[in-house]
């Protein structure tokens, strides 16, 4: 393929699809259709029924079991991209985790344990993936995290993910700085609110959703299938220039918000 931004000849990483309603979905679908090969990732037995028979419609060679909580997953996800293509060009971090009490909790009042196990899942998860993807990108690549416009502004209700996603967004221009002398981009996804399998565990999250529709500049908001196109210019050789951005995709949520 020979499009805009194809991918033709990349093999990518995706972790976090959950339904056909994911960003990861959108994101690995059009990763696809532009030509990129993809190993994807499920959380748990319970969650592979949903995922498998997305991912073998996208042609997967790899799919793998991937609980970031399980000692021993990751690196076994990274040990068999290594076997399977020995490199790769691009992964999808897009998972994000905290226990229901503490996000329906206000900040002051969130657990110990709530905000390690949320950082752990959220954020620290990525840059165990920069680290496992370093050796294998011996060409070059680009790393994609998710993130939400409430990492730098509050956000009603979304409480305890609001400083977790901000650690993440740090995360990323630092890993930009650490990893750009081996051609190693690194970028955050900021969509505005999308109704989501992980957004319904967000308190009064339709209300949330009509208020961002109503402020933005173009009165809408973006869907998963302008997130999966936006992920895939980044990962392509257009975007070469580009790293350590928070890209927003919400019509313009983020400028009023």
């Amino acid at each position: 393929m020979t499009g805009f931004a194809s991918l033709e000849g990349k093999k990518g990483l995706v972790v976090g699809i959950a339904n056909e309603q994911s960003i990861a979905y959108a994101c690995a679908r059009d990763f696809r259709e532009l030509g990129a090969e993809l190993a994807i990732t499920y959380v748990n037995t319970k969650a592979e029924p949903r995922v498998r028979p997305l991912a073998e419609k996208l042609g997967s060679p790899l799919i793998l079991p991937c609980d970031v909580r399980e000692p021993g997953q990751l690196e076994a996800v990274f040990e068999a991209v290594e076997r399977h293509w020995g490199r790769l060009d691009f992964l999808l971090h897009s998972i994000a985790f905290a226990p229901r009490e503490d996000l329906h909790a206000r900040v002051t009042d969130c657990s110990r344990d709530g905000f390690l196990l949320a950082m752990d899942v959220s954020c620290h998860s990525f840059i165990r993936m920069a680290h496992l993807a370093e050796p294998l990108m011996k060409h070059g690549g680009c790393l994609l995290t998710v993130s939400f416009y409430g990492a730098e502004k509050v956000v009603e209700n979304y409480n305890l993910m609001g400083p977790v996603k901000a650690a993440l967004e740090s995360s990323v221009r630092y890993l930009a700085a650490e990893l750009g002398p081996q051609g190693i981009r690194v970028h955050a996804l900021s969509p505005g609110p999308l109704r989501t399998r992980a957004a319904s565990g967000i308190q009064r999250f339709d209300e949330l959703i009509e208020k961002a529709a109503e402020r933005a500049p173009r009165y809408q908001l973006a869907d998963i299938g302008d997130v999966g196109a936006t992920a895939a210019f980044l990962v392509s050789d257009r975007a070469k220039t580009l790293t350590g951005n928070t890209t927003y995709i919400d019509s313009g949520y983020h400028i009023v918000g």
